[in-house]
Parts: C-alpha cells; structure tokens; sequence
C-alpha cells in the first residue's frame, strides 16, 4: 500500500499547458495586455501564468499567481485577465483561478522580464 505523497511524489508543482491547442497562443497573447499596476512587464512575462489549460469545447482554465499575497490589485487582476481572454474568438468561457503553491519567484520571469527590471 502506498501513501498519498509517494504518488504525488515528481508530479509537477505547475500543471503543464495546452500549447498545442490552436488558442494557446492568442491566449498567451491576450495575457501578455495585463500589467502588474506596480511593475512595468506584462504578467505572463513575469511568470505569474501557470496553467493556461483549454478543453475540447475551448473553454479556457488559467491558474496565475501574484508577485506577492498582499498585492493590493490581488482581487482584480484574475478579473482583469478574464476580461482580456473572454472576447478572443472560438474562446467558449474562462475561469481564472489565483493560486498561491508554489509560490511566485523571481526565477519564473522570462529573459525579457528580467532584462526590463534590469536584473540581467
């Protein structure tokens, strides 16, 4: 008999994406038109997407985090991104889910996050 953590044991912290749907790319897109109000490099760049994971009947599910659980936008940026996905077209629904595991880190911002920030 094997405990509940052996399973989950090497099973991704970050659910993987549907990149191969044909949205998954004017999705990222669409993520790409929202700003942290506090830092100027769009949110996807930033690595605050997870999971963007869209169904066979192009209903589209993204888990995203923040910089930081105080964040003072924290209830309305998952608003915000709905807003900037809901009216791509074919896309059917979107529900966006603010995670907090794992947490958000400087390591998950793209090259061209880090180079705006002037981290590289």
């Amino acid at each position: 008999m094997t405990n509940t953590s052996e399973q989950l044991e090497g099973a991704p912290l970050i659910a993987p994406s549907s990149t191969d749907h044909p949205l998954y790319e004017p999705v990222v897109e669409a993520c790409r038109t929202v700003y942290d109000p506090e830092i100027p490099v769009n949110i996807y760049e930033l690595g605050l997407i997870y999971t963007i994971d869209i169904n066979d009947e192009n209903e589209v599910a993204i888990k995203m985090s923040l910089t930081a659980p105080g964040c003072p936008v924290a209830g309305e940026m998952p608003g915000w991104v709905a807003d900037a996905v809901e009216p791509l077209p074919g896309v059917k629904h979107v529900n966006v889910e603010l995670v907090w595991e794992p947490p958000w880190g400087m390591d998950m911002m793209s090259d061209e996050a880090r180079l705006e920030l002037g981290f590289m």
